[in-house]
């Protein structure tokens, strides 16, 4: 396919170069059209897929009388303060932690098996053992998405600190710069690119645990809402929860990148 001519300081043919907004804003509404489409014509039950307008009219009953005795308001504001309560904590011990552990090899030798170990294991695992040991209050429905979070944010700054070249840390102590003015000036803002994409990556894991997090003797949040619809059969009322919970986490996501776009504006033009 002929391309467009690559624009002054621009490098022909780099991969993924050019926009696609406008392909995902005709990919979303596609796909709406299809769904309302298919439920249109009665190929799925409403029970099994209610239509568009349905999810729409549940939002709308729930924007204004509640779900379960508490408003919508208060069921998204208590899972977001879950979500990003566990994130801003595991974004305080992971990313120091992997960096660490990218650092010194007695730092990885000692964090990166238990890691390893508890990495792979779905929260709904070791669910009991948080309410053993912490109850049912908030404090072990954070602590589990903190821990979903954790790994991937660890990790991810690990991965960044291979990112410093040697040429660079070489001459920072050349010039007499301390090790840790070296992690500071030369291998935190060279891992920050993979550091933000932990970020987004651990987030969605905080959304994806969420549902298992307020499962907990919860009262309130979407997680529970999600969960309370479905005992009852009310579809539309699990979508919405779905969409919502979607439209926070793909928010963030956004948020992420343009803080990232200003404090990496390096990131993808070496």
């Amino acid at each position: 396919m002929k391309a467009k001519p690559a624009k002054p300081g621009e490098i022909y043919g780099v991969p993924g170069q050019g926009e696609s907004l406008k392909i995902s804003v005709v990919v979303i509404f596609g796909l709406i059209l299809v769904w309302w489409l298919v439920t249109y014509a009665g190929y799925i039950k409403p029970l099994f897929l209610p239509s568009p307008m349905g999810v729409i009219d549940a939002f709308l009953v729930i924007l204004r009388d509640g779900f379960t005795g508490a408003s919508f308001w208060e069921h998204t504001w208590v899972s977001t303060l879950r979500v990003f309560s566990a994130f801003l904590l595991a974004c305080i011990v992971g990313i120091p932690l992997g960096i660490a552990m990218g650092m010194s090899p007695i730092a990885r030798g000692i964090f990166d098996p238990p890691i390893e170990f508890y990495r792979p294991i779905p929260p709904l695992a070791y669910l009991p053992l948080m309410i053993i040991w912490f109850g049912i209050d908030e404090l072990s429905k954070v602590l589990l998405i903190f821990l979903s979070v954790l790994a991937p944010m660890a990790l991810g700054a690990r991965a960044g600190v291979k990112s410093a070249a040697i040429e660079q840390i070489h001459a920072a102590y050349s010039f007499g710069a301390t090790r840790w003015q070296v992690i500071r000036l030369v291998v935190l803002p060279s891992a920050m690119p993979e550091i933000f994409t932990a970020m987004r990556v651990g987030i969605g894991f905080g959304w994806t645990t969420l549902v298992a997090a307020e499962m907990v003797a919860a009262t309130s949040g979407l997680g529970y809402t999600v969960l309370s619809a479905s005992r009852f059969l009310q579809t539309p009322i699990v979508i919405m929860g779905i969409v919502v919970i979607a439209a926070i986490a793909y928010a963030f996501d956004h948020l992420v990148r343009f803080v990232e776009r200003r404090v990496v504006p390096w990131k993808g033009r070496g």
